[in-house]
């Protein structure tokens, strides 16, 4: 610093505060600044988020891990415009970001993987001929057998990587799930085994949207039990359809779906859960009508690299959630949305997050 320089002609330097929940408008804004929106970047984001669940799937990460991963996605990309990191072929160009994303969030979990054991495994998913060459008995490709340079390249992007998204969430690395929320609020309003499972596997589709950056989890918690309650009320014609499932899916309905004292129980309103409703049956739609879409509420667990002989039908050899038609149509979707519409909750204006702040360390 030049001595001659007085205090006030130093330039000031802006500290940055972690933002835990953006709220709908500022993810619009800020999708707009990055040119986020529009079906194909939808796409885009379900193959990245499919990615991540056939990786954690295949290292055998817990679901906390792999959800996270899915979130730190979402989040690098609202502040960083994809086609920035355009290093790949057209069918794996986010991998980058993506590895990065789990690479952080082995860290937030302390699942810790090396970068090179990513790069390993995201290789058998990106080149399956290399498998195919591959004397692994495990199926993976083995990194020493490949061209030292380009592993090293790859290395060094997700490094790169990491660090910006490091810089994003401000090396906050506190994570939140909605996952034992769904227990403790199903117990608590006395929803069905069936109902709650099904909303715990609505609560791991919801971290392929938006939804876990915009929302706390107790929120998103109810509103998978909400929306869990509305597409059990389309298997009512199945004999395999209890009647005490049907009553309590319907009691669960009825209570979410208006204003009550579980607002202030929970310190969450009606509103969001009818747009996180919304979203999540928008994500279902996409899946039945995407039969590649890796999305099915039908299996209320995590993928596991090790599947029971007796459920292998349930699982994909590359690790994916099972791949069988969802049990509603569009149409049945559809018809769903049309009814919360007709519940008149129009979308409430909320506050932006507290610690969204900037100040001035002049110092």
């Amino acid at each position: 610093m030049d001595r001659a320089q007085s205090p006030s002609q130093i330039p000031a330097s802006t500290s940055k505060y972690h933002k835990p929940y953006f709220t709908p408008e500022e993810v619009d804004t800020l999708s707009a600044q990055r040119q986020l929106r529009g079906p194909q970047e939808d796409k885009i984001r379900q193959k990245a988020c499919s990615f991540l669940e056939a990786l954690g799937a295949r290292i055998g990460f817990p679901r906390r891990t792999t959800a996270t991963a899915q979130s730190l996605y979402h989040r690098f990309h609202l502040f960083f415009p994809r086609k920035d990191f355009n290093y790949h072929a057209s069918s794996f160009f986010f991998a980058d970001v993506a590895l990065a994303s789990a690479y952080v969030s082995t860290k937030m979990h302390d699942t810790l993987k090396k970068p090179r054991e990513l790069l390993a495994v995201s290789y058998a998913l990106r080149y399956p001929d290399l498998v195919a060459k591959s004397k692994n008995p495990a199926g993976e490709v083995d990194v020493d057998t490949m061209d030292p340079t380009m592993v090293e390249r790859d290395r060094q992007r997700l490094l790169a990587v990491e660090r910006l998204l490091l810089e994003t969430i401000c090396f906050n690395f506190t994570s939140k799930m909605a996952f034992p929320y769904v227990i403790k609020i199903g117990r608590a309003i006395g929803a069905e085994k069936k109902l709650t499972k099904l909303a715990w596997r609505l609560a791991v589709d919801s971290h392929r949207t938006l939804v876990p950056i915009e929302y706390p989890p107790v929120t998103v918690a109810l509103a998978s039990l909400y929306v869990a309650s509305l597409l059990l009320s389309l298997e009512t014609s199945s004999p395999l359809h209890q009647e005490s499932e049907a009553q309590s899916a319907q009691e669960i309905r009825t209570l979410l779906s208006q204003h009550g004292d579980w607002e202030k129980k929970f310190q969450t309103h009606v509103e969001d859960l009818d747009g996180i409703a919304h979203i999540v049956l928008d994500l279902l739609i996409y899946a039945t009508t995407t039969p590649s879409a890796n999305t099915s509420p039908t299996t209320p667990s995590s993928p596991s690299p090790h599947p029971s002989p007796r459920n292998h039908h349930h699982h994909l050899s590359s690790g994916h959630s099972m791949n069988e038609p969802l049990p509603y149509n569009a149409d049945q979707l559809t018809r769903l949305k049309i009814h919360l519409r007709e519940l008149d909750h129009k979308p409430r204006h909320r506050q932006s997050c507290p610690s969204d702040q900037s100040a001035d360390d002049t110092s």
